[in-house]
């Protein structure tokens, strides 16, 4: 379904005016956030996209890649020489002429950060997807092949292996990725979110843990089906929860609404026109490009919820460095920085209500500094700056 939105958008924006590979080399001050569409040529478009936050335009022809940089955004480029295959029996010696062909053509181009291949593969395509992200490893090194895969509540037919851990380790053993990208839509329009969300941040975590990489987290970002319109608390949830489980790249499904179906309020609607959810996103947006050069600097220890947690989560480990943090509304994250310090991630996970945060600290800590998401600057974590939004969280660092 998004292979075909994605071909929709494309055209809609015009009218708008350690056996798998190491991960891609850390950029201090890059952190993905995409747009799950076809990126326009048009530079006041891809502007106003800049404007919203986001880093990555999405998937860009190679001719739409000069108006992507001029824009300030990288782009993964969309090309039927990395993507139009069969998967399920690709020719090596054509794939390596078509990847050879298109890296010689725009590999050096500055806003190329990936190739796109396929989105929601089934495990038995991925041998062939393997044989193609081989050759972009080889051919682009440093530039990602990009496969998105499904979420956890698709069925075992979808997925074509008997539970999702096998999915995704099916596809880690067999495409080598340097991330794991997936997709996940839970806010659904009785208000309530799925169990499926948080299961899916586990697996996928422990998959990343286990085998040395990092993930994107594809979240909801139009109404449509059964899923709701979304508020400020939504983009805030969805974004601070893929934060505390250690995800370095967020995309959004999607910026520009499918004139179709009962699609509706993405940030920018049929008729070109900023809807409110535009300024849901860049709000969300600008908060994570500030905590950015800390977060890029962090690895995730260990995730947990206080009071009862959702299915496939658990409390805080032996270990952890909270006990509690004011109520049963909060999960948090540990990390670890490059230099040895620590600081814990703390989300209100309401999406009702504001909360303050009283954290309970394993070990107390001589001082507890928040990084601002306004700012991007250390300080004390007091008064105030206790109270988390609904769905709002706070990196805090804790000196020893």
């Amino acid at each position: 379904m998004k292979r075909y939105l994605s071909l929709i958008c494309l055209g809609l924006s015009a009218n708008f005016c350690r056996a798998p590979a190491a991960p891609l080399p850390a950029d201090t001050n890059f952190f993905p956030i995409m747009a799950w569409n076809g990126a326009p040529k048009d530079l006041a478009v891809l502007r106003k996209m800049h404007d919203c936050g986001l880093t990555v335009a999405g998937f860009a022809a190679p001719d739409a890649l000069d108006a992507c940089q001029k824009a300030g955004l990288k782009a993964i480029v969309s090309d039927v020489r990395v993507s139009d295959y069969d998967w399920a029996k690709v020719d090596a010696a054509k794939a390596r002429k078509n990847v050879a062909s298109l890296v010689a053509k725009v590999n050096r181009h500055p806003a190329v950060y990936g190739y796109s291949l396929r989105d929601e593969p089934s495990a038995d395509l991925f041998p062939g997807l393997g044989i193609v992200a081989g050759l972009i490893r080889e051919l682009a090194p440093g530039k990602m092949p990009y496969i998105n895969l499904f979420p956890d509540y698709a069925t075992p037919g979808q997925l074509g292996t008997p539970t999702y851990a096998d999915y995704l380790e099916s596809f880690i053993a067999t495409c080598k990725p340097g991330i794991i990208s997936y997709d996940n839509y839970s806010l659904m329009d009785d208000g309530s979110v799925r169990d499926n969300y948080w299961s899916n941040l586990e697996s996928v975590r422990a998959a990343c843990k286990k085998h040395g990489l990092e993930f994107w987290n594809i979240v909801l970002s139009v109404a449509h089906f059964s899923y709701r319109e979304l508020n400020a608390a939504d983009f805030r949830f969805q974004v601070y929860t893929t934060l505390a489980y250690g995800g370095r790249g967020i995309s959004y499904f999607v910026y520009f609404t499918p004139p179709t179906g009962n699609y509706r309020m993405a940030p920018i609607d049929q008729f070109g026109n900023q809807t409110p959810t535009w300024y849901y996103m860049q709000h969300a947006n600008l908060q994570v490009l500030k905590l950015a050069p800390t977060l890029l600097q962090l690895t995730s220890d260990a995730v947990y919820h206080f009071g009862h947690p959702p299915a496939g989560a658990s409390g805080p480990p032996p270990n952890s460095l909270l006990t509690g943090a004011g109520g049963d509304v909060f999960m948090a994250g540990d990390f670890t920085r490059r230099d040895g310090s620590r600081y814990v991630m703390i989300v209100n996970k309401d999406l009702a209500k504001s909360h303050p945060c009283s954290p309970q600290y394993r070990s107390a800590p001589k001082r507890v500094l928040h990084v601002s998401a306004y700012t991007g600057a250390a300080a004390p974590f007091e008064g105030e700056d206790v109270w988390l939004p609904p769905g709002g969280g706070t990196l805090l660092k804790l000196e020893h």
